[in-house]
């Protein structure tokens, strides 16, 4: 009788000496990390995938390096009945539910928190959701309901974080001269954080180094002679994929610096996310204790812009990674 069915499981029967409770709480733990299923204690299921052969045998080799004994072997199933019910035991609907139960909990106090406490809140939900996600086999509509929950849970920590956030805006960037842009007066969002730092960091340093800074309430504050940045209808914002940063790069040929080019990595990953940055959560952690210590925006750039400076000189001399 033939059948649709995965094509391959793979079974893992383990024994550990009764003393080696240590060693047996650590296989404990790397197999759930896997997501594998315990069938009875010591047997353990998990479909095949890259890379799960070769982690289940690490576990095997552990074991019988702590005085145990283990077999591992792959599975199929013998019938068409067997094979949903073998998929059911790695039903992640559960926890899923949990998952988006503690991101309706958590939105319930956001404000009472601080920017320390909601960055950190933001990341434990995201790691949890990823870790879910990879041992997820056979996904379904729980786990697309879950990231859009905590999705909407990052966007209401984000607008807390840093509220008026600009829209991306469609158009090409005109390169443009710093001489006509000496000794201006600057304006954006108070309580400053990653992208508008930033780029403040970055118009004193390398655009305006005679620029005059104003921390606006709202938008709406900007005065008519001000050069406004980070917000809707801002001279310099969000365009296309790009964050203000990026805009302001592009805007002043300052793209083709490699540092500055990948510090703007740091800035678009912690301003919208996308791709990992290794600097990007040391940054991060150093960006929010300073804005938990210090209210005053000119402060915070003073202090920021040093962590910058040193970013660059980081950037200058340690080459770029590479991806395989």
């Amino acid at each position: 009788m033939s059948f649709d069915a995965p094509s391959a499981w793979l079974l893992l029967v383990v024994s550990l000496p009764t003393p080696s409770a240590t060693a047996r709480m650590r296989v404990w733990r790397a197999l759930k990390a896997l997501g594998c299923m315990a069938l009875r204690d010591g047997a353990y299921l998990l479909p095949d995938g890259e890379g799960r052969e070769q982690a289940l045998r690490e576990i095997a080799d552990d074991c019988t390096r702590e005085g145990g004994v283990a077999w591992l072997a792959g599975a199929q199933p013998r019938n068409a009945d067997d094979d949903p019910a073998w998929r059911a035991l790695f039903d992640r609907g559960a926890e899923y539910a949990a998952l988006r139960q503690a991101c309706k909990d958590a939105s319930r106090g956001l404000a009472k928190l601080g920017a320390t406490e909601l960055a950190r809140l933001q990341r434990k939900l995201q790691r949890e959701f990823e870790a879910l996600r990879a041992i997820d086999f056979f996904p379904g509509d729980a786990s697309l309901e879950t990231e859009a929950a905590v999705a909407e849970l990052a966007k209401r920590i984000e607008a807390l974080l840093s509220p008026g956030e600009p829209h991306d805006v469609a158009g090409r960037i005109p390169r443009l001269s710093k001489a006509h842009y000496v000794g201006r007066t600057w304006a954006t969002r108070r309580r400053l954080w990653v992208d508008r730092v930033a780029s403040a960091w970055l118009i004193r340093r390398f655009i305006d180094p005679q620029a005059s800074f104003l921390w606006l309430a709202t938008p709406a504050d900007c005065p008519k002679d001000a050069l406004g940045f980070d917000f809707d209808g801002a001279t310099f914002t969000h365009v296309g994929d790009r964050v203000t940063f990026e805009t302001l790069l592009a805007s002043f040929g300052l793209d083709e610096d490699r540092a500055l080019q990948r510090l703007a990595a740091v800035v678009h990953h912690l301003d919208v996310g996308g791709e990992p940055v290794p600097e990007a959560a040391g940054f991060e952690a150093v960006m929010t204790g300073a804005r938990e210590r210090l209210e005053d925006d000119d402060a915070l750039l003073a202090e920021i812009s040093s962590v910058l400076d040193s970013l660059v000189v980081h950037f200058q001399r340690v080459p770029t990674p590479t991806t395989t």
